[in-house]
């Protein structure tokens, strides 16, 4: 999420979600800070969104929760995000705008105008603000490919034209600024495909990204060529291509997509499945084809897996685990780095489009983003290598402002930002402190230790108890236990004669000690939870 803001009119790029990682325990998603949105709303004018992939799309449903501003996007960009907005409830009051390349949009002291770029999506848009300290152009996400699968060239000669203009500050994506070369073009991948469909003997499923709809229109095209019947599978693979097909995007033959129970009645040979998962997500459709666990459709000896998607890193223990799984089944599986099976080129330029772009924009600022640091740092260096003056260059963090005043911009303030979790429905609700309490349980597990007390002479009645789950094994551990009970008597023994009689104090203290000899018997730390019933 990126804000332009002049005077009172603010404007936002995006507003993307991502996925955690194995460190945060039982979240779902992970959405912006929009705490400075939030204090400012009175002054946002719109929500521009450039594509439609989750990382540009996926907080809106719970960013519109707090802050309702109209969407404008391109045709197929608010299909996808319709689909958010009727699962949240929010489409009747939601205000959305189509736009296209040619759209020009006036947000008070901003104006919008936009240019075609080549993405692993439809409809995909650059955008220029143009306002009283000059034009800042926006790529969204881009490569330059002269033969693109959907025909959506990019409009390389609007970009030139923007740069005789004037830009005083491109924000440029990053993803692929290590990466030598140009990007390859998709049209190379349909002709890997028709070729391993040809060579392939039993069922063929293919896992892709479900929103690379030129990648969809290739696996058609092969079924088409090998006259295959199409099994979709995966509740993103289903909607993506819902909406694909409804706004014409995708065109699929009358009869060609046949539903999952019918996959068994058909000869082998004359099926293609195209399912979710090529990031080895454990809940999506190809894991469990992988390991047996789909109703409705079973890999046997024979079958050809295809990986049209490389690993995003990170993913590739997941993806390891997939294919060490189907091969155990029999599958012959074509996978690994796009470059080496054909079948994936990536959506993100290469040095050489990233160069490109700032070529034709001339931009007199540079602000690099998408990517890590040292992703930043190495398109940076493009830039300065086609002519960006060396120290105009601004490489910024969650919450850091860039100020333009009279032509000179400055990077000297920040305002708040950060993560903010998504567990289940709640939002905002998990923070570090519940973090690290997952942590703890999931690394050491938990104690319980129940006592009651006389309300009157603070004796103990019964108890202590102690309850322990997912730190010993009860039955093996029956010394451990009583060392515990009995330390907790002379814990509570220690503070009645010293008159200490508060709950708070004395759970303290139970904790403390027990937490120290736990520690020193088993090294572990696990969570102790005194319970004090006062009778």
């Amino acid at each position: 999420m990126y804000v332009v803001q002049y005077s009172d009119d603010m404007v936002i790029i995006d507003c993307g979600g991502k996925f955690p990682d194995e460190s945060l325990l039982g979240i779902d998603l992970i959405i912006p800070d929009i705490t400075y949105l939030e204090d400012n709303q009175d002054k946002i004018r719109a929500l521009i969104v450039t594509h439609g992939h989750e990382d540009h799309i996926g907080a809106i449903p719970f960013i519109l929760k707090k802050i309702n501003v109209p969407i404008y996007a391109t045709h197929f960009t608010l299909g996808l995000i319709e689909i958010k907005l009727e699962e949240h409830r929010l489409m009747r009051d939601t205000k959305l705008v189509t736009i296209n390349s040619d759209s020009r949009i006036e947000f008070g002291t901003i104006s919008a105008s936009f240019f075609r770029v080549s993405h692993s999506i439809p409809d995909c848009l650059g955008i220029v603000f143009h306002t009283p300290e000059g034009n800042i152009v926006h790529t969204g996400d881009f490569k330059f490919d002269l033969t693109p699968a959907n025909s959506q060239h990019a409009e390389i000669h609007k970009m030139a034209e923007i740069g005789n203009q004037g830009v005083i500050c491109l924000i440029s994506e990053s993803t692929n600024a290590e990466r030598r070369g140009s990007t390859p073009s998709e049209q190379m991948v349909g002709d890997h495909m028709v070729e391993a469909f040809m060579k392939a003997d039993g069922k063929i499923i293919i896992s892709t990204f479900a929103s690379n709809v030129s990648r969809v229109q290739q696996v058609v095209e092969s079924a088409m060529k090998t006259n295959r019947k199409l099994v979709l599978l995966g509740r993103s693979m289903v909607n993506v291509v819902s909406v694909a097909i409804e706004r014409g995007y995708l065109i699929v033959p009358e009869g060609m997509i046949i539903e999952p129970n019918e996959v068994e009645k058909l000869p082998p040979e004359k099926v293609v499945i195209l399912c979710t998962g090529s990031q080895g997500e454990p809940n999506a459709a190809l894991a469990r084809l992988s390991t047996g666990n789909y109703r409705d459709a079973t890999i046997y000896p024979g079958d050809t897996v295809i990986f049209a998607a490389s690993p995003i890193p990170g993913n590739e223990k997941d993806v390891s685990r997939i294919i060490d799984n189907l091969f155990q089944l029999g599958a012959k599986v074509v996978y690994g780095s796009g470059s080496s099976t054909g079948m994936h080129v990536s959506g993100h330029g290469y040095q050489e489009d990233l160069k490109l772009m700032l070529t034709l924009m001339k931009p007199t600022y540079f602000i690099p983003i998408h990517g890590e640091f040292r992703m930043l740092h190495h398109h940076r260096l493009l830039a300065e290598s086609v002519g960006v003056e060396k120290g105009n260059t601004f490489i910024i963090k969650n919450g850091d402002v860039v100020d333009i005043e009279n032509s000179v911009a400055r990077q000297t303030r920040s305002i708040p930002a950060g993560d903010t979790y998504v567990d289940g429905i709640s939002v905002g609700d998990v923070g570090e402190i519940v973090l690290r309490d997952r942590r703890q349980l999931s690394e050491d597990g938990m104690l319980v230790i129940v006592l009651t007390i006389s309300r009157t002479d603070r004796k103990i009645i019964q108890g202590p108890d102690t309850i322990t789950r997912g730190f010993v094994y009860v039955k093996n551990s029956e010394d451990l236990l009583k060392e515990i009970n009995r330390l907790v008597k002379k814990t509570i023994h220690e503070l009645e004669a010293e008159n200490i009689r508060q709950w708070n104090v004395m759970k303290q203290n139970i904790k403390k000690t027990i937490g120290k000899f736990l520690y020193a018997q088993t090294k572990r730390k696990p969570m102790i939870l005194p319970i004090i019933i006062e009778i």
